[in-house]
């Protein structure tokens, strides 16, 4: 696909994918909710880390309202269901870890599309706000299963009950993103995370992915067999062999990845 919503790069293994519709401050329309998806996917299969970002002062407000000529037509279970479930389900069921690297404002649909990442690192500047009551609608786009599993059902209904803004410390303190940085730090800390997972061990990475997200439904019994099952599998990687080889020789490991 020839994208004309994003950047799209691929450079040591970290792949980025920039929202670029600063006009309309990233706001998401057919368009680049295809685009996200297709990228996010093929991204997957060829980098180790993939982080999603934006152009200018928003990472995205959100759903693009001028996309939709007629308000009262639009279907909006057909959009959530056809456009907004295939993108967000690339992103959490990405192979590699995924990074939200939360620029500036994320209004609506935006909110959610950064916190469907595995890591949000944000910049103090930056926000979040389920801003959907202010138009008379609902949070969607998986953000009334997100919040109440991240920061607990009292603070998730007052954000989506007050339509606040939520910044990136006060995001933080409530266990709703990763970390909270200064402006001035932002840019080279989620570049340096990115590095970081881009050369850990991928299948660990994988591994702790599935396990981490299955454990909210299963019971301790079945959770402790995901475990041993995942264990192993990370067990027969050369990248545990390296580790163990690393850790004896009190050395950096050095991780091949997938």
């Amino acid at each position: 696909m020839d994208y004309t919503t994003l950047d799209v790069s691929l450079e040591n293994d970290v792949a980025c994918v920039i929202l670029n519709r600063p006009e309309v401050m990233n706001a998401l329309n057919t368009q680049m909710r295809a685009e996200i998806c297709d990228a996010v996917k093929n991204l997957g299969k060829e980098a180790r880390v993939v982080v999603i970002t934006g152009v200018g002062q928003a990472f995205c407000s959100g759903q693009d309202l001028g996309d939709r000529t007629n308000a009262a037509s639009v279907d909006l279970e057909r959009t959530l269901r056809d456009e907004y479930e295939p993108m967000l389900r690339a992103i959490i069921d990405c192979p590699v870890p995924t990074i939200t690297a939360l620029n500036g404002a994320a209004a609506g649909a935006g909110a959610n599309l950064a916190l469907s990442s595995d890591v949000v690192i944000a910049a103090h500047s930056a926000y979040l706000m389920q801003a959907f009551t202010r138009i008379g609608l609902m949070p969607d786009a998986a953000g009334t299963y997100i919040m109440p599993r991240a920061m607990g059902m009292a603070k998730a209904m007052g954000a989506s009950l007050f339509a606040e803004k939520i910044y990136a410390q006060q995001a933080e303190q409530w266990g709703l993103i990763w970390e909270a940085v200064p402006n001035e730090a932002f840019e080279q800390t989620w570049k340096e995370r990115a590095v970081q997972l881009a050369t850990g061990p991928t299948v660990a990475y994988q591994n702790i992915k599935k396990a981490l997200r299955q454990s909210l439904k299963n019971s301790m019994d079945e959770q402790l067999g995901l475990e041993a099952r995942l264990q192993k599998e990370c067990g027969q990687t050369r990248d545990f062999v390296e580790g163990v080889l690393a850790f004896s020789q009190k050395r950096s490991a050095n991780f091949e990845g997938r």
